[in-house]
């Protein structure tokens, strides 16, 4: 009798020691600990959700406050997908928190990562249509990408058309009798370089002669001048004042010759001044007035 009470006595030590290790994992597995209470949050997300599992952890700015509770397809809306979170009573999840779907590093594994909360939002709280506070959803990374990806795709793709416009057949065979044509005139301007550069000091040289010459009139004119002044000095002196009336109108004369040569003079120093070429190709006829 005595081995048998014996017996009974370590089988049931044996189950209480089993059933107290099976409580252990179970409560060292669980993310809910004694002492902490959560709130059940709503999100609902427009974009995929794989790699998003049951129990996933819920992080605001890092730190774990809650893991995925549910997920499941929107009722309302096929196309959407409804988790449900449970965050620890507390977090501050007011009405500008967003709900973003995050990975860890090379693994995928995605969570729930909570943004915003500004210290003046009110707390989120649930509205007359569901039982539960609903947290705004944004866009991933991953989504973010696509959708930068499809916009610069479909820029592309319309330079592209616009290139293919522009360069039809008729463009393009212009283009190309434009490209002959340029190396056609550079083909010859390869040729007739030692012209050019004979043509270029030519040019040099003249312009050089013509602003001598241009000195060297300017000069003519001023000792013109300076003669036409002495010989009316000379005139209205007293020692001539016996010249007879013949030799007086003469000097006036000479006096006047002297003075339109230097005017004349004087207008073309001006012309060469203005435009070299008229040493080249002379003054351009005046156009006729009314009636001529």
């Amino acid at each position: 009798m005595e081995a048998k009470v014996n017996f009974t006595l370590v089988g049931l030590f044996v189950l209480v020691l089993a059933v107290g290790l099976i409580g252990g994992v179970l409560w060292f597995g669980s993310d809910k600990q004694f002492g902490k209470q959560y709130e059940t949050y709503l999100v609902y997300e427009d974009e995929s959700v794989s790699g998003l599992n049951l129990n996933a952890p819920v992080k605001y700015r890092g730190v774990d406050v809650g893991s995925v509770g549910k997920i499941e397809l929107d009722a309302d809306d096929s196309e959407r997908v409804r988790l449900s979170l449970n965050i620890e009573l507390g977090t501050p999840v007011k009405e500008d928190t967003v709900a973003v779907l995050r990975t860890q590093g090379l693994t995928g594994i995605a969570y729930v990562d909570l943004m915003g909360g500004g210290k003046d939002s009110p707390q989120l709280k649930a509205n007359g249509t569901e039982k539960y506070p609903v947290i705004r959803s944004g866009p991933s990374l991953m989504a973010r990408l696509d959708i930068a990806l499809t916009s610069l795709l479909a820029s592309l793709n319309r330079v592209s058309d616009n290139i293919n416009a522009a360069l039809d057949e008729e463009n393009r065979r212009a283009l190309k009798q434009s490209l002959a044509d340029v190396a056609a005139v550079a083909h010859a301007l390869a040729k007739r370089t030692d012209t050019i550069d004979a043509g270029i000091k030519d040019a040099a040289r003249t312009m050089e002669n013509t602003a001598r010459v241009s000195r060297d009139l300017s000069q003519l004119v001023v000792r013109m001048e300076r003669s036409a002044v002495a010989v009316e000095k000379i005139a209205a002196s007293r020692g001539l004042q016996q010249f007879t009336g013949e030799t007086l109108p003469e000097l006036h004369g000479l006096v006047g010759e002297l003075r339109e040569t230097a005017g004349s003079l004087r207008r073309a120093s001006q012309q060469i001044e203005q435009n070299p070429a008229v040493l080249l190709y002379g003054t351009t006829a005046a156009k006729p007035g009314p009636g001529e």
